[in-house]
């Protein structure tokens, strides 16, 4: 009898004690740990293109209500006015001058030796496009690669072509005395300078506009009309199948980048053309992954983050019809250096129960912030081997900081530092100071619209000494540069700036530039194919269904009631070649 009392009381005990240590988590979810990560980031998207940041007229409902949800950060910053170099900053962390590059590609020469290949960088699992989205993807667009440099070898092609049969034709009736070896050479020498160029610049449609699953190739050249549904469709599988885990999924939209690839159901329907139909495709798919997320009761342990890899492109026109997008209020665009509209970009963070609803955050972030946040969240460590210049957010998101922990950004285009933007805390001021920036044309333009995009260096660029100041807290449109004279403290806080630029330089070492002339030239050995080089043509993704499609497909089969589309015809013909 006392031995069952002692039992009793013992599990009593054992209870209370389990009840207390439950009651933290009920009571203070922001303790969770190891959460889901959606990170979806946009292409060439602008700040001024989503409702939740002044936008009146593109329709984004899905985006905004990530903003309702969560967090927006109204300051935050790519570490790059460009793709390739912003992203390599979002997926390590640090300054992509730093790091050389980071970003898709297989431009290597054996699968696990420095490949640029996602699966070679930390991910299990990869489907989308190994390489950039150009015009050329699409039959029914003007090529893109190199334009200028094509029209040239074209041109050339043509003369010698167009010498050559000069030639000929004045030996056979006798206009010149030469001998038909000469033509010959003349012939086969026309002939191998077409074929020298033709064989990578015609068919850059098959070379780079191919989809992969892992590394494996499903569709050489992709079909465009069919790419937003694929990618969509990836990504909601990929939540189905590892909803009963941790799982981090990194959704790289194709959206607004040009070619503007838009389904045929978004085409016509917004108040901007293409590119505003392409801008409201995307946020329909976010709010697709959004749906998933809480169909599969995700919602409260999921950490959704929106952002673009720097702001919209502003030379991207055709004829009167703007293709790039729109940076609202703020100075410049893509690829031009320091000025702010090319880097200032959305950032949403949504985490019900954890982050607070409809928040609004105005210090400085950066897309660098967001590796050592995930890092911190899944319970891991950041490399203590390298500089990692990024910072958690999480104390900022939640409000437990007042102010971000960067107190310096330093704005590169390329390699070359442009300006650099100081966060000085006692006084709510940001200045940034501008040591380059890009010649705009035409004059009074606020853009290069004469090369289509602006320089990083040489001729196309002015050194400013001293470098043009503003005060980002009074003139976020960089419209008022102050001097001496107009501000007391310019001289400190050029100084000031200067020696943080020294301190910075001493951080950097020297590493290879994976952007350099052979590391980006075609290598035909190196060239993803699906089939026999150079016959490199398949369309896999029709042969073998996801999943969820099969099953769901099955089951209507099995109820006479359901009716069944033509699509899903198609694929039962798929399911009965495989069972036969």
């Amino acid at each position: 009898m006392i031995w069952q009392q002692i039992s009793h009381w013992t599990c009593l005990l054992k209870a209370l004690i389990f009840s207390l240590l439950l009651q933290p988590l009920m009571t203070q979810p922001s303790i969770i740990t190891q959460p889901n990560f959606v990170l979806l980031l946009a292409d060439d998207l602008g700040i001024g293109d989503v409702g939740c940041y002044g936008n009146d007229t593109v329709r984004t409902p899905n985006i905004d209500r990530l903003a309702r949800e969560g967090v927006k950060l109204t300051q935050h910053i790519a570490a790059a006015p460009l793709c390739t170099p912003s992203r390599a900053a979002f997926l390590t962390g640090r300054y992509p001058i730093r790091s050389g590059k980071w970003h898709l590609g297989v431009n290597c020469e054996h699968r696990n030796d420095h490949c640029h290949h996602p699966l070679n960088h930390g991910f299990d699992y990869f489907y989308g496009m190994p390489f950039t989205l150009i015009s050329d993807c699409q039959t029914t667009e003007e090529p893109e690669m190199d334009r200028a440099f094509r029209r040239k070898v074209w041109l050339y092609t043509q003369m010698i072509a167009l010498a050559t049969l000069t030639t000929a034709l004045g030996r056979l009736i006798g206009l010149f005395s030469v001998h038909w070896k000469t033509v010959t050479c003349l012939a086969l020498f026309s002939l191998l300078f077409f074929v020298s160029w033709f064989s990578s610049y015609g068919f850059v449609r098959y070379w780079n506009c191919i989809i992969m699953r892992n590394h494996e190739v499903t569709e050489q050249p992709m079909v465009t009309e069919r790419t937003t549904s694929f990618i969509l469709r990836e990504s909601i599988s990929f939540i189905e199948r590892n909803k009963h885990k941790p799982f981090l999924l990194f959704l790289s939209f194709l959206h607004s980048h040009t070619p503007l690839l838009t389904s045929e159901k978004f085409l016509g329907k917004s108040a901007h053309g293409l590119y505003g139909d392409n801008v409201e495709e995307m946020d329909w798919m976010v709010g697709q992954v959004l749906d998933a997320i809480d169909k599969e009761g995700l919602k409260k342990n999921t950490l959704v983050y929106f952002a673009s890899d720097h702001g919209g492109w502003l030379e991207r026109q055709e004829g009167k019809r703007q293709l790039g997008g729109w940076n609202g209020i703020y100075r410049g665009g893509k690829a031009m250096g320091g000025w702010e509209g090319g880097i200032r970009v959305p950032g949403i963070f949504r985490w019900p129960g954890v982050l607070p609803a409809g928040k609004v955050i105005d210090e400085p972030t950066s897309l660098m912030d967001i590796y050592p946040t995930v890092v911190h969240l899944a319970g891991g460590v950041v490399p203590q081997d390298r500089v990692i210049d990024g910072r958690d957010l999480m104390p900022l998101l939640q409000g437990t900081v007042e102010h971000s922990e960067h107190k310096f950004l330093f704005h590169y285009c390329g390699t070359h530092l442009h300006a650099v933007r100081w966060h000085q805390k006692d006084s709510g001021a940001i200045w940034k100071a501008h040591y380059v920036t890009p010649n705009f044309r035409p004059l009074g333009a606020g853009a290069c619209y004469d090369r289509g995009f602006c320089p990083c260096f040489g001729e196309g660029v002015t050194h400013h000494d001293p470098p043009l100041l503003y005060d980002l807290s009074r003139d976020p449109s960089e419209s008022q540069p102050l001097s001496a004279d107009t501000e007391p403290l310019f001289d400190t806080v050029i100084e000031q700036i200067g020696r943080a630029i020294e301190e910075h330089r001493r951080t950097l070492t020297a590493v290879p530039q994976q952007l350099s002339v052979y590391n980006i030239i075609w290598k035909p050995w190196l060239q993803p194919c699906c089939g026999t080089f150079p016959f490199c043509w398949c369309d896999k993704e029709d042969e073998y269904p996801d999943a969820p499609s099969l099953l769901t497909l099955l089951r209507k089969t099995l109820n006479p009631t359901v009716k069944i589309s033509r699509d899903e015809v198609n694929l039962s013909f798929h399911v009965y070649r495989i069972l036969a």
